[in-house]
C-alpha cells in the first residue's frame, strides 16, 4: 500500500491532495522550484525538495528530477494534480519504469484521450456521440477550405493536441479561413509542439457540460453526475456549478452512461472528467476527455459526498471501487468560483505582487482551497489563480446567496483580484435564472462592465462611520480639549458629514 506521496504540482492542488494523504496517514513531498521556497505547499508537506529554476520548464515540468527526488525521499507514488505532467503519457511510463505508482490513469488512456482525433475515432467506435467534423489530421489550407465548405459554417477549428483554448478558432465567414487556420495551427505548435488541426461543426448556443468519472483496476466505472462549465472567459472557465441549472433527469441518465461508455473504451481507471457540448435542445455531444483530477472537482466532492483524491490513491493501490452506480446520488447545490491576481478592469492583466493582507471568508457551507498568506509574492511564472471559492446549499438559490456572502466577505490587498467581477457575475439576471451559455460573458457586458471608481473624496462607509463615531465621543468627554492631532478642521468634518455621497 501507498505509504509516501510526491506530489508534483504547487499551489491549492498540491495542499488540497496532501490534505487527503494526511487523513489517510500518508506522508508527503513536496518539490519546489526557486521562487516557491516560501510556498505554502512547501511548509504543508512532511518533506521538501528544490528542483530548479522558477520557469516551469526547468522545475515542475522536469521529469528528471522529479523522479530523482521520489526515489532520494523514498516516495513510493506521485500525485500530478493538474496542468503541469498531469497528462503526459511519457511521465506515466516513466514512473511505471522506475518503479514508481503513477496516481493517475494507464499511459494508453492519456495518450488515446490526449490526442482529440483519435479520441474522437474512439468515441465514435463506442457509439457516443460526437460534433459532425474531421476524424485525420489537416495540415494543408486547401484540405481545410474543402472539408468546412463540406460541413458548412460556422465550424470551430481545433489543435489536435490542444487543450485549455489554445489553437482554438471560430470561422463564421468564408473570407476567414485562411487566416483563421493559419493562425490556430501556428498556436498550436507554439503551445503543443504539433499544428495538426480538426475541424467540428459549430453549436449555435452551446452549453459545456462535464461528467466525473471513477474506475477501478478491476473494470468498475461510475459517473458523479455532472458539472455545468458554461461561464467562461476565452474558453476558460470562470464559474462552475452542480447539478445543472438546464438538466432533466432523463438526460442526465442518457449523459452518464454515454460518460462511463467513453471511460469504458479506452479501459480506463483513475479520476476523469467526460466533457460535452450541449444545443438548447439538450442534444450532447462529446468534446474531450480530461484523464486527470479537474480544477473543479470539489463542487462534485461537495454534492456527491465522494473525496475524489482518496479514491485516487485506493485506485492507485488496486482497491476496487467501494461504491456502484446506484448507491451515488446528488445532494443539494455547489457553485465554485476562481480566485485569480489579476485585474478584471484592465483587460484582465496579471497581478503579481505581495499580499499584504487576506480575509479568507468563513461559515456554514463554504470551503477555501488556497495557498496565499500574508507576506506571500504571488510569482509571475505561473498561472495567477490564487484559490478556489466553493460554497453549498440546499437550493441553487441558497448556493447564489451563500456565494455572494463569501466573496463579500473576502478580502485580499496588495494585489488585485478578479472578487470584483465574481461579485458582478453573481448579480447577472441570467446567471441568477440559470439560463445561460458559453457566450454569456460576451452577451452580459452591460452588467459586467468595472463600476465607476472612487475618487479621493470616496471613502468606505464603515471607516467614515468609525471614525465620526471616534470623533463624537471625544469631543463629548474631553469637550474644552483641542483635538490638535486631528488637525485644525477636525469639528468641520463632523459638520460636513451629512453632505458627503458615496
Amino acid at each position: 500500500m501507498i505509504k509516501k506521496v510526491l506530489v508534483a504540482n504547487r499551489g491549492e492542488i498540491a495542499i488540497r491532495v496532501m490534505r487527503s494523504c494526511r487523513e489517510m496517514g500518508i506522508e508527503t513531498v513536496a518539490v519546489y522550484s526557486d521562487v516557491d521556497r516560501k510556498a505554502m505547499h512547501v511548509r504543508y508537506a512532511d518533506d521538501a525538495y528544490p528542483i530548479g529554476p522558477a520557469p516551469s520548464s526547468e522545475s515542475y515540468l522536469r521529469m528528471d528530477k522529479i523522479i530523482e527526488v521520489a526515489k532520494l525521499s523514498g516516495a513510493d507514488a506521485i500525485h500530478p494534480g493538474y496542468g503541469f505532467l498531469s497528462e503526459n503519457a511519457r511521465f506515466a511510463e516513466l514512473c511505471q519504469k522506475e518503479g514508481i505508482i503513477f496516481i493517475g490513469p494507464s499511459p494508453y488512456a492519456i495518450n488515446t484521450m490526449g490526442d482529440k482525433i483519435t479520441a474522437r475515432k474512439t468515441m465514435i467506435a463506442a457509439g457516443v456521440p460526437v460534433v459532425p467534423g474531421t476524424t485525420e489530421p489537416i495540415r494543408d489550407i486547401k484540405k481545410a477550405i474543402e472539408v468546412i465548405k463540406g460541413i458548412g459554417l460556422p465550424v470551430m477549428i481545433k489543435a489536435s493536441a490542444g487543450g485549455g483554448g489554445k489553437g482554438m478558432r471560430l470561422v463564421k465567414r468564408e473570407e476567414d479561413i485562411v487566416n483563421a487556420v493559419s493562425s490556430a495551427r501556428s498556436e498550436a505548435k507554439a503551445s503543443f509542439g504539433d499544428d495538426a488541426v480538426y475541424i467540428e461543426k459549430y453549436i449555435s448556443s452551446p452549453h459545456h457540460i462535464e461528467f466525473q468519472v471513477l474506475g477501478d483496476q478491476h473494470g468498475n466505472i461510475v459517473h458523479l453526475f455532472e458539472r455545468e462549465c458554461s461561464v467562461q472567459r476565452r474558453h476558460q472557465k470562470v464559474v462552475e456549478e452542480t447539478p445543472s441549472p438546464i438538466m432533466t433527469p432523463e438526460v442526465r441518465m442518457k449523459m452518464g452512461a454515454d460518460a462511463v461508455a467513453a471511460a469504458r473504451a479506452v479501459d480506463y481507471y483513475g479520476a476523469g472528467t467526460i466533457e460535452f457540448i450541449v444545443d438548447d435542445n439538450l442534444n450532447y455531444y462529446f468534446l474531450e476527455m480530461n484523464t486527470r483530477l479537474q480544477v473543479e472537482h470539489p463542487i462534485t466532492e461537495r454534492v456527491v459526498g465522494v473525496d475524489l483524491v482518496k479514491q485516487q490513491i485506493n485506485i492507485a493501490n488496486g482497491l476496487p471501487l467501494e461504491f456502484k452506480q446506484e448507491d451515488l446520488s446528488q445532494n443539494g447545490h455547489a457553485i465554485e468560483v476562481r480566485i485569480y491576481a489579476e485585474d478584471p478592469d484592465n483587460n484582465f492583466m496579471p497581478s503579481p505582487g505581495i499580499i499584504k493582507h487576506i480575509t479568507e471568508p468563513l461559515g456554514l457551507g463554504v470551503r477555501h482551497d488556497g495557498y496565499a498568506y500574508v507576506g506571500y509574492e504571488i510569482p509571475m511564472y505561473y498561472d495567477p489563480m490564487i484559490s478556489k471559492l466553493i460554497v453549498w446549499g440546499e437550493t441553487r438559490k441558497d448556493a447564489i446567496a451563500r456565494l455572494k456572502r463569501a466573496l463579500y466577505a473576502y478580502k485580499i490587498t496588495g494585489v488585485k483580484t478578479s472578487i470584483p467581477y465574481l461579485h458582478r457575475i453573481m448579480e447577472v439576471p441570467a446567471f441568477i435564472e440559470g439560463r445561460y451559455n458559453t457566450h454569456f460573458i460576451e452577451e452580459n457586458q452591460q452588467y459586467l462592465q468595472p463600476r465607476a471608481v472612487c475618487t479621493e473624496r470616496c471613502m468606505d462607509v464603515a471607516a467614515i462611520t468609525a471614525f465620526v463615531d471616534y470623533i463624537t465621543k471625544l469631543e463629548r468627554l474631553q469637550p474644552d480639549k483641542p483635538q490638535k492631532h486631528l488637525g485644525n478642521n477636525w469639528k468641520d468634518f463632523g459638520r460636513k458629514r451629512s453632505v458627503l455621497r458615496f
